[in-house]
């Protein structure tokens, strides 16, 4: 046993860990404030007294085996670790209402793990994904306070990733909704096959019935809710509250997971409120890749913050990955100091001057043959992240701006954005905007994007509209010789649901009509991608 143990602690990347016996409780019973009864594991060093606990919260059933493997690695290293199936999943009581019941139960379990015997009172929270939103729904409110935070490819507030930009995000919603759907049930045959064709499936809002068979109701929810204003998300909104958390805190994510945006802001609010925090970006998505990191980082933050062992937490608040350099870089903040937003201007093709005035470009984007999309911050394993991009690029209803060779390297590193001048004739549509580096054989991949959904009222009496498109922040280095590249499009499926030009709700609209777009350049008009280009 101890040389599997051995093997499993080089293979992650730790240090070998003492040859504990861990001793395995399952099934403890979490009473909650209204009588629902939610269970727990509990792995602990065999014969130890009272010891801090990590509590881990998870919506996907406390026998999965990474998190076996977690609660291994933490227990041989003196931890005990609380692994809880929240409410509704099998074995623990009540319904599973994703995302709304995750303070409420959080704390009430806090408040039981510290009254138990074995515990000496002090409690960390950790978790990735999902799990780390459960940390997140804790740790602004509990008093006392954790002791540390270990967080990875997740965030406080997880709406605005159901619609960023205005636009549903249906793969990344069907897929997780399909997988909540079928969670316990078992899964019909070619799962994956039924729900890739769902996404076809109109209306919008019957989309997990065409996947699985019966509604989901999380699913329902989001496509019931499109307006984050309609306050039907508060309570799944943790982010005003993030300065308050004085838990010291680290996090892991990457370059490619579809909840970085909101990471990175919750990282700025704690390390503008003077909080202790730092944050790793590599080159990965919401992939086994990014959880391996998560492991080796949290290991070391919770060795310190819960054991005393200082060693290895003298690095930079901020490590992360520039891609296309294959490099490591530690600055002191995010962004980083030093990055300036260059406008980077549209035209017939790409220019750092501002072009003369010309005519729009143009393309009409029709709603049952839509643009697809490949690559970007996806939840299905192997189909995200940086992908060739010449198949999309060669549709008609695309526009396709490129830049000159570059004459040396060009680094940028941090948010990225837009401002598009652009007229539809529905005064409907989605505008989505891909930034891509063509290297000299002609490959064109894809480093950021990001899309708009339009509305007619923004636009003047002249029909053209400003519009604003936050991109994905990047670390990204385009080579001497390299030239930019531009994509314009009307949407990018299956990655977001079509727009179907016509203002109708999005989960029930059925009848689609083309839009015909209009990008407007030159000095009139300065449509431009905003880089933060790094100096030197």
């Amino acid at each position: 046993m101890a040389g599997r143990t051995s093997l499993v602690d080089r293979l992650l990347g730790l240090p070998a860990a003492p040859a504990r016996r861990v001793l395995l409780r399952r099934d403890l019973r979490v009473p909650m404030p209204d009588g629902v009864v939610l269970v727990a594991d509990l792995r602990r060093p065999r014969g130890a007294g009272p010891l801090p606990a990590v509590l881990i919260r998870t919506p996907y059933g406390k026998e999965r085996p990474a998190l076996r493997l977690f609660g291994g690695v933490l227990a041989r290293r003196g931890f005990q670790v609380v692994v809880q199936n929240v409410r509704g999943v099998p074995g623990s009581g009540g319904s599973f209402r994703a995302f709304h019941h995750e303070r409420e139960d959080g704390l009430a379990t806090l408040a039981w793990l510290r009254a138990q015997p074995w515990c000496d009172g002090r409690v960390a929270m950790a978790g990735a994904s999902y799990l780390g939103f459960t940390a997140w729904a804790v740790a602004p409110y509990a008093s006392p306070p954790l002791e540390a935070l270990g967080l990875a490819v997740t965030a406080s507030e997880f709406a605005s990733s159901y619609y960023p930009g205005g636009a549903l995000s249906l793969h990344n919603t069907l897929i997780w909704s399909a997988l909540m759907g079928t969670q316990g049930a078992g899964r019909r045959p070619l799962h994956n096959r039924r729900v890739r064709r769902a996404m076809w499936h109109l209306p919008v809002g019957e989309a997990d019935t065409a996947a699985i068979g019966r509604p989901e109701p999380f699913f329902q929810e989001v496509t019931a809710h499109a307006g984050l204003d309609d306050g039907f998300w508060q309570d799944t909104d943790h982010s005003g509250a993030v300065p308050e958390t004085t838990a010291p805190t680290t996090m892991v994510t990457g370059w490619w997971d579809l909840f970085l945006r909101r990471q990175l802001r919750d990282f700025t609010a704690l390390q503008d409120a003077g909080r202790d925090v730092r944050i790793t970006i590599g080159p990965w998505g919401h992939d086994t890749k990014a959880l391996r990191a998560m492991l080796v980082d949290q290991v070391s933050w919770l060795e310190a913050h819960l054991h005393g062992n200082k060693v290895g937490l003298s690095r930079a608040p901020v490590k992360l990955h520039l891609q296309g350099a294959d490099r490591w870089l530690d600055f002191d903040r995010w962004p980083p100091p030093g990055t300036e937003p260059t406008p980077l201007y549209l035209s017939q093709s790409l220019s750092w001057d501002v072009p003369a005035d010309v005519g729009p470009v143009e393309f009409t984007y029709d709603p049952l043959d839509p643009t697809l999309t490949v690559g970007g911050p996806l939840l299905s394993p192997g189909k995200g992240g940086q992908r060739d991009n010449r198949r999309a690029e060669r549709r008609h209803d695309v526009t396709v701006l490129t830049g000159a060779p570059l004459e040396r390297d060009l680094d940028i590193i941090g948010p990225v954005s837009a401002t598009v001048y652009v007229r539809t004739d529905t005064g409907h549509g989605d505008l989505f905007l891909r930034l891509c580096d063509v290297g000299p054989d002609g490959v064109s991949r894809n480093v950021t994007d990001g899309i708009l959904r339009l509305d007619p009222d923004d636009a003047p009496d002249g029909g053209v509209a400003r519009a604003k498109i936050e991109m994905h922040p990047t670390a990204y280095r385009f080579r001497r010789g390299h030239r930019l590249r531009v994509m314009l499009a009307g949407g990018a499926f299956p990655r977001f649901a079509r727009n179907l030009g016509t203002g109708e709700h999005l989960g029930k609209a059925v009848a689609p009509r083309s839009t015909h777009y209009e990008i407007h350049c030159g000095a009139a008009y300065p449509s431009a991608l905003h880089l933060p280009v790094r100096d030197g």
